[in-house]
């Protein structure tokens, strides 16, 4: 039995390394600066203390993966253990979170690596291979899109940047994910969600990473999807449908005609 055929129960610290361990070394590196504001009178701030959070190659791409089914939209989500959450359960915080946070539900996304060439195609092969090994499914490049621009995940805290992107697949028919061969990734379940309740998990907790709920709302304005409404635009009376939403348009009516 492979271990995401296992109920996932608990993850524990083996060891602390902390108090052993230098700030830039491992895989997070944490640079602690005194840095000062210069300012365009000639005249500068007081120095003041400033942590970068640094991890190799920092930015990451974000893929959200949908389809079409009885005229209706459903997206992929990736349910996975992230252990630095889960292990706010040892914390005491100034607003007491009852979270657990075993395991969270997250759309497709994974670091840029030294091996993905510059440039939009690099993006779009690591997205690509994303999906291979997070959702099981071989996604051609050439239907990879762009979903808006980059964002800055953390900007108070760490230089990493996003960038997102979105393609339409058959999500039924994929394949067990291929993993990247790490154990903090070996547990791992794949679930196909309807776009709006996909969003309102977001928007209620069930779902509580920030990323996922910025690509489905982008996915949502991608598609012309009215998450409030829970319809699509033409689906309202009266509505204008901008011309930009007409291959959207064209995959929901097949989907609806079979």
């Amino acid at each position: 039995m492979g271990p995401s055929e296992r109920a996932l129960s608990d993850v524990e610290v083996v060891e602390d390394r902390t108090s052993e361990s230098r700030c830039d070394v491992g895989f997070l590196k944490l640079r602690r600066l005194v840095l000062r504001n210069r300012y365009g009178d000639g005249s500068a701030s007081e120095p003041y203390p400033c942590d970068v959070l640094e991890r190799p190659g920092s930015d990451a791409v974000v893929c959200v993966l949908y389809e079409f089914v009885d005229g209706r939209a459903r997206v992929l989500l990736r349910e996975s253990p992230r252990p630095p959450i889960h292990l706010r359960r040892h914390k005491t915080f100034v607003h007491p979170d009852p979270g657990v946070y075993l395991t969270i539900l997250e759309v497709v996304a994974g670091l840029v690596e030294e091996s993905d060439p510059a440039g939009p195609e690099g993006l779009k092969r690591r997205a690509a291979l994303e999906a291979r090994e997070e959702a099981g499914l071989e996604v051609d490049r050439a239907t990879l899109h762009p979903l808006g621009g980059e964002t800055f995940a953390s900007p108070g805290t760490t230089d990493e940047k996003l960038y997102f992107c979105s393609a339409a697949a058959p999500l039924g028919e994929r394949d067990a994910p291929t993993g990247d061969g790490s154990v903090m990734e070996e547990w791992s379940r794949v679930h196909l969600i309807d776009l709006g309740e996909a969003l309102a998990m977001c928007r209620d907790g069930r779902v509580p990473d920030m990323k996922t709920e910025l690509a489905l709302a982008r996915l949502a304005d991608e598609l012309g999807f009215v998450p409030i409404l829970d319809r699509f635009l033409w689906q309202i009376d009266g509505a204008e449908v901008p011309s930009r939403l007409a291959a959207a348009h064209a995959a929901w009516n097949a989907s609806r005609n079979g």
